[in-house]
């Protein structure tokens, strides 16, 4: 295996289930591997905003001078961009050894494509000279494979039904599980304004040194700017992040008392602070492309995460008509997600995706007409995210707006494809 798709088309084929929560397997591969890291880590969970937490650090420590490794899943496009040292995406070269470093030290032990691939990451960034390396954990929390590493600040962002074949069915049991990256004696930074009791709880129970929204720090705004205040720190007249959408000020809230919690092994200057939050970005997260018709991409694909979507869309203004190129997982609770957008949506196109995983477009659409109660709304199913895009963009006019949302794979195969060049139609002539 010379390549990493190589080595990414081989971990596809080791283990018989997709996902496997468990630390047992991993560990001991860890441990064969002497896997460690010597700088301070930062760890991130939670149901939504785990992306644009990590983004945000890595913007912030980035201006302050540090050398920051990143690790996020799963990615839009490419493998690659899981991984990024020090603002850059890792190139494909770089990932080789490391695979077969994970390949060496598992024996016969079985790893689910996550694990492998994780490990591989944590090694490669292991050996990248970091002076912070920032961990967003990849579904649950208590049993994520990115959990083998002892966190020195853990942050949870919002916590909601999601993943519940694997975590539990209510947000107490799912608060539990992800609170499970917290440690003893370490910064918890709890950004949900409402956390179940069950987070509250596991904090106490191990010693860890809760920060909590609302008690230990908080923010204010008003259109023009914002300020966020702490123990012991605030700062004030911040321009608003470069990532939009009303949740931002929340996760941008949690990563300032996380920055705060670390001030003394990692200090920041409110220059870094302010000139970080204005240059971060993420693509898929309320993405809007310039252009007509405006075009807009998130990977909103819960309910919770359809709601801020809902409420972000709401705030942008008039248009004649919204598209909805839409396309999910087949484990979703489809119908709070339906019923939240749907009065915002006129036109739907429905799309397979490309994982054994997802919904068929066809049942997503049966799914739409049987909670639909606007006449004047249609619908229609697409083999891909390009071919629905294409068919939005055919159909709007310069003034609509298209919506791409769901699964990380519908919008990563709009990214994927290209943006389609606006016709001469929406071009005014």
């Amino acid at each position: 295996m010379q390549t990493l798709n190589d080595w990414l088309a081989h971990c596809e084929r080791l283990h018989p289930t997709t996902i496997e929560l468990g630390l047992d397997r991993v560990r001991t591969v860890a441990q064969r591997m002497g896997l460690r890291f010597d700088c301070p880590v930062i760890t991130v969970a939670g149901t939504n905003g785990k992306g644009s937490t990590c983004a945000m650090l890595e913007a912030i420590l980035l201006q302050a001078g540090y050398r920051t490794g990143v690790y996020t899943s799963p990615h839009l496009v490419h493998f690659e961009e899981r991984c990024r040292i020090g603002g850059e995406i890792a190139n494909a070269p770089d990932f080789v050894a490391h695979f077969a470093a994970v390949e060496s030290a598992r024996g016969d032990i079985s790893l689910t494509y996550f694990e492998f691939s994780t490990l591989a990451i944590l090694a490669l960034m292991a050996q990248s000279g970091l002076d912070v390396a920032v961990l967003e954990v990849g579904l649950g929390g208590r049993l994520d494979a990115v959990n083998i590493i002892d966190t020195d600040c853990a942050i949870l962002t919002s916590i909601d039904l999601d993943h519940m074949d694997f975590l539990g069915s209510d947000r107490e049991t799912i608060g539990f599980e992800k609170a499970g990256i917290m440690r003893a004696g370490k910064p918890a930074v709890v950004g949900d304004p409402v956390p179940p009791q069950s987070v509250l709880d596991h904090a106490q129970a191990i010693g860890a040194d809760l920060w909590r929204f609302g008690d230990d720090f908080n923010f204010s705004g008003d259109k023009q700017q914002w300020g966020w205040a702490g123990r012991g720190r605030r700062y004030s007249g911040l321009a608003y992040p470069g990532l939009r959408g009303a949740n931002q000020l929340l996760n941008a809230s949690g990563v300032l008392a996380a920055l705060t919690a670390l001030r003394e092994r990692l200090p920041v200057t409110a220059q870094a602070v302010r000139v970080g939050l204005s240059l971060v970005e993420l693509p898929g997260r309320f993405q809007i492309v310039p252009g007509q018709p405006t075009l807009v991409l998130d990977v909103a694909h819960n309910p919770h995460a359809v709601a801020a979507l809902a409420a972000n869309l709401d705030a942008m203004g008039f248009y004649p008509t919204t598209h909805a190129v839409f396309g999910a997982m087949a484990d979703k609770d489809l119908q709070p997600m339906l019923a939240r957008i749907g009065p915002l949506i006129d036109r739907w196109y429905f799309t397979d995706l490309p994982t054994g995983r997802a919904d068929s477009a066809a049942h997503l659409q049966s799914q739409w007409q049987t909670q639909n109660t606007r006449k004047d709304a249609s619908s229609a199913v697409y083999t891909n995210p390009m071919q629905a895009l294409h068919a939005a963009v055919s159909a709007a006019d310069p003034a609509d707006r298209i919506v791409v949302f769901g699964s990380f794979f519908t919008v990563g195969g709009v990214l994927e494809g290209g943006l389609p060049r606006l016709t001469a139609k929406h071009m005014g002539s």
